[in-house]
């Protein structure tokens, strides 16, 4: 997984390119020394000290003496009347409560700042007390001639105490995440550290180490203290005298390796127990003089760790080819990924980082690692296509009785095949599932609650575990979902997710979308939720394959409802993958006359339903409204006019459940609040976002590639085509009987080879049946991942093909039953049958074959194929065993071919009159298909025909009483119609 290179002077990654100006007037440091206004706060302190801590007690016990009672009072004394001196008494002893507090405050403050570690202990309700004792004591402090080398334990002053009860060093917990950021601030420290070029070219020019000024110092980064977190600019302000220094402190620390593994890669963001090397002119009593100075060992082992890092170290790392690993942690303002994570890509299978490129048989394979390690687009890809080529499958078997079309889906060839063998092995369904789940489970917990969706700008998928980002705090997450590393963060553990049950709740969140992955975990950016344009720069081929791998990804995700995708300037061949989702239109004229509209319209439904966003209508009462969003992606480069125009429109989108992701030559698209930039080398970098990802992409080979799956799934093209003949005819007679055979439809058995034993049995069983089920061949990676979901290691793999060679044996002639084509693919020898190759081969013959010119063939060959089905394919699987068939169609076509040879058997026995022949024959057609209406259609034209019209209407209650609520389909409330026309009163008197 890609990580983030070390960034150059100018903040931006190394190589990515020059960023902003490079020559700049030096700048000079500037010198603070000790001044007497340093020496008249001093000597003040410490007369405020000397009279609140010796001249209050002196005072009172001079002027008032001992306050409380010398002996024990009576009960008589509650009674009395409240005198001056009880109420000076009382005042008194307050006084003396307030001073002990006082006194403890001021010992407590002095003994953390003498001990040289961490933050001063707190004392019990002396917030303001202690406050000002810290202050007075560091202004004593700031004159002493030791104050250099004490630690960090005042570095608060004029802040809440509330809260501050965390060690110095709080390890900050390591999760995902990515936060809002206006696009002022965005360009405000985008300029500031292009300034920061220019003055450290200034401090190199002048000596460059901060040594010239005198011994190394460093800063440690103190816990939050309330609402109040540390910042480089208060500790410039502070160690300075000024906090627009606090750029020379990032140059001196930036990317160095901080004490728990982070580094610091953006100014904006500091963590707890940090390090900072400060200027040679720091000054301060919380500043650490050298590595020897009076702090603890590990405190002392820190430092010394941390001052062997710096330029020279980085420049000698870099030199070994470290580079790579510069800011692996992902810590910036925006992004903080984990550090240490088991091995493997998040949401992948593991063999799809196991795999090499060399498979067995000594053949190489080309599969798109675009496709492979993107396992949620892949995924939703191939979930796609198999919907798409069962509506093909059902359209074609509405269209006729008996014999049809397009029986066979059309096997890819080429660039298509390979895709569809990437798509297969990259696919992570399960990974969709928990992720869909989660999403929805999530929203229906808010709704039960009665709270509003929380805005959610991107989710990291890290090995399962599903982690929120929001725009602000939005309390307390409902169960199972937890806080993470602050209110910001709302975390699902992938044991949480998988007790989650499908719900109907709306989708909440359908503009997430993959944009690619950092050290083992995947970034999806919710589009709808960024609060203006997402710009993303580079080359225009690199820039094409992000906004394909987008589109095809909303087009086709598995966590969405219904949404409109608006491709602009690309993507009219994409309109194949999901023709409901996706919108082209042909220049930004149309985009704005279309988006105008749509923002108008959608203020206006905001408005009358009293919402403030579409998230608001996502859940609570109004859910059925559904709010889907309307996700742009503007390909072309804008003009300026039309750049100024489009930044307006996208004001206010993200309210409006409106995305905007444009491309753009250059990273100062008007309005961007959000710039990306994809390099050459597939890495997609987002500097101010603290982003260096490894793209997602969809390359242009395999765009066509997937559009030409989807095309020839498409149940509209060419409808009176061939017909496609099975992918494997079997020679069906006495002569062709096979040496290996397998019975598939129903309970599995395999008939000619002993059962293997030990526990590889069921995987040579199941990988036999993968085979079978793809006469044109088996990519070996692809068999891998169907019996190894989780992912296998290549010697494993390879050992169980070995196994299975073995185990299938060879053919007379000595060639092996199990044998690799010219393309490496793995396929089986022609005496291995299965049961289901011979169905489809007898059905073939007696409608295309033999059969058509010899009824009495026809009729044998349709009686013997009904005799073959024995129930559903492999009705005996083991649970949690073969879920590659979620991926294929034969759930699908298996019904439809028994229900098509069941058709034609009862057309053949009624050409003859042979009505309860027929009828024998389409009932044991529907216990395999029982939800095909085009049976239940012929059978009631069977009954017809043996003229019982009791009998007749007693199988017409029959189906009125299976189709429930839903009612009879149109097509067979006609056919009632027509043969029994009283079927309607029946009913009726039934309902």
């Amino acid at each position: 997984m890609a990580r983030r290179s070390t960034s150059s002077s100018t903040g931006r990654p190394a190589g990515s390119g020059p960023s902003g100006p490079r020559n700049r007037t030096p700048q000079p440091v500037r010198l603070r020394r000790r001044t007497f206004g340093d020496v008249v706060n001093a000597f003040l302190a410490f007369v405020l000290l000397l009279v609140l801590v010796v001249g209050i007690p002196g005072a009172l016990a001079v002027t008032v003496g001992w306050p409380l009672p010398r002996t024990a009072p009576s009960m008589d004394w509650l009674s009395q009347p409240i005198g001056v001196d009880v109420f000076l008494n009382t005042l008194t002893v307050i006084v003396w409560l307030a001073w002990a507090q006082f006194t403890a405050c001021v010992l407590v403050e002095v003994k953390a700042a003498l001990s040289g570690v961490g933050l001063p202990g707190r004392v019990p309700g002396a917030g303001p007390s202690q406050l000002l004792a810290r202050q007075l004591v560091a202004a004593l402090l700031l004159v002493g001639a030791t104050a250099a080398s004490f630690p960090p334990g005042l570095s608060q002053l004029g802040h809440s105490l509330e809260g501050n009860q965390k060690g110095t060093v709080a390890t900050a917990q390591a999760t995902p995440g990515i936060l809002a950021q206006q696009q002022e601030q965005a360009k405000s420290t985008a300029a500031a550290l292009a300034e920061q070029a220019g003055h450290a070219a200034a401090q190199a020019e002048q000596g460059g180490s901060t040594a010239t000024h005198g011994a190394t110092k460093y800063y440690r980064i103190q816990p939050p203290e309330g609402r109040h977190h540390d910042s480089l600019w208060e500790i410039a302000q502070r160690h300075l005298g000024d906090g627009r220094r606090y750029k020379e402190i990032y140059e001196l620390n930036k990317d160095r390796v901080q004490p728990d593994g982070s580094r610091l890669s953006e100014a904006s963001l500091i963590r707890p127990g940090w390090i900072m090397e400060m200027p040679g002119d720091a000054h301060g009593g919380e500043l650490v003089a050298n590595p020897d100075a009076h702090v603890s060992p590990e405190v002392r082992q820190q430092i010394g760790d941390y001052a062997q890092t710096g330029d020279h170290a980085q420049q000698q790392h870099q030199e070994q080819g470290g580079g790579q690993q510069a800011g692996g942690d992902g810590a910036t303002a925006q992004i903080t990924v984990p550090s240490q994570r088991p091995a493997g890509d998040a949401g992948t299978p593991a063999t799809h980082a196991q795999e090499s490129g060399n498979d067995s048989f000594g053949h190489s394979f080309g599969l798109s690692e675009a496709l492979l390690g993107a396992p949620l687009l892949a995924a939703g890809l191939l979930a796609a296509l198999g919907r798409r080529r069962r509506q093909a499958l059902w359209q074609s078997a509405l269209g006729a009785v008996g014999g049809r079309r397009g029986m066979e889906p059309p096997i890819p060839a080429g660039d298509a095949q390979d895709v569809q063998d990437a798509l297969l092995v990259g696919a992570d369904p399960e990974g969709v599932r928990l992720l869909d789940r989660s999403l929805r489970g999530l929203a229906a917990a808010l709704t039960a609650e009665s709270r509003s969706l929380p805005v959610v700008y991107a989710a990291w998928l890290s090995h399962g575990d599903l982690h929120l980002q929001l725009a602000q705090p939005a309390g307390k997450p409902p169960a199972p979902w937890q806080l993470g590393q602050d209110q910001t963060f709302w975390t699902l553990s992938r044991a949480d997710a998988e007790r989650y049950e499908d719900t109907d709740a709306a989708a909440p969140y359908p503009g997430l979308v993959s944009l690619g992955t950092m050290d083992d975990s995947r970034l999806l950016l919710n589009l709808e939720a960024v609060p203006g344009i997402v710009s993303l720069s580079g080359r225009e081929a690199d820039r094409a394959a992000v906004f394909a791998s987008v589109a095809a990804e909303l087009a086709t995700n598995g966590w969405s409802d219904r949404m409109t995708i608006t491709l602009v300037g690309f993507g009219a061949d994409l309109t194949p993958l999901a023709p409901n989702r996706l919108r082209h239109l042909d220049d930004v004229d149309a985009l704005f006359e279309t988006m105008e509209a749509e923002t108008r319209q959608r203020r206006g439904a905001l408005g009358a339903a009293d919402h403030h966003s579409v998230l608001t209508g996502r859940t609570g009462p109004a859910q059925h409204t559904r709010w889907a969003p309307n996700l742009v992606l503007l390909a072309t480069q804008p003009s300026a006019e039309d750049a100024v125009r489009l930044a307006e429109l996208a004001a206010d989108a993200a309210r409006l459940g409106i995305g905007y992701l444009v491309g753009s030559e250059r990273d100062d698209l008007p309005g961007a609040a959000w710039a990306m930039e994809i390099t050459p080398d597939g890495r997609l970098l987002a500097p101010l976002l603290g982003l260096e990802l490894q793209a997602q992409l969809l390359p242009a080979v395999q765009q066509r590639a997937v559009v030409e799956l989807f095309v020839e799934a498409d149940p509209e093209r060419d409808p009176d085509g061939p017909t496609n003949a099975p992918p494997f005819l079997v020679d069906i007679s006495e002569q062709g009987r096979p040496a290996v055979y397998a019975r598939l439809v129903g309970p599995y058995e395999i008939i000619g080879l002993d059962t293997p034993d030990g526990e590889r049995s069921p995987l040579l069983h199941e990988a036999l049946a993968l085979l079978l089920l793809h006469r044109e061949g088996v990519h070996p990676r692809v068999l891998a991942s169907a019996l190894w979901p989780r992912g296998v290691t290549d010697d494993v793999r390879d050992a169980l093909l070995e196994r299975l060679r073995g185990w299938l044996g060879t053919d007379p002639d000595g060639s092996p039953r199990l044998r690799a084509d010219a393309a490496g693919r793995l396929t089986l020898a022609k005496s291995v049958v299965s049961d289901l190759d011979v169905l489809r081969s007898l059905y073939y013959e007696a409608t295309q074959g033999k059969g058509v010119e010899s009824r009495a063939v026809r009729g044998r060959l349709l009686t013997d194929a009904l005799v073959l089905v024995r129930g559903p394919l492999l009705a005996d699987r083991a649970e949690g065993r073969y879920r590659w068939l979620t991926h294929e169609i034969i759930d699908a076509q298996l019904p439809l071919l028994v229900a098509d040879i069941g058709l034609a058997l009862s057309a053949f026995h009624l050409e003859k009159d042979r009505a309860e022949k027929a009828i024998e024959a389409l009932g044991a057609a529907l216990r395999t298909a029982p939800a095909d209406e085009r049976l239940w259609n012929e059978l009631l034209r069977a009954t017809h025909a043996t003229g019982d019209p009791d009998r007749l209407r007693a199988l017409a209650a029959d189906l009125i009483a299976r189709s429930g609520a839903r009612g009879l389909p149109p097509r067979t409330e006609a056919l009632l119609d027509e043969l029994l026309p009283t079927w309607r009163d029946g009913a009726a008197a039934t309902g």
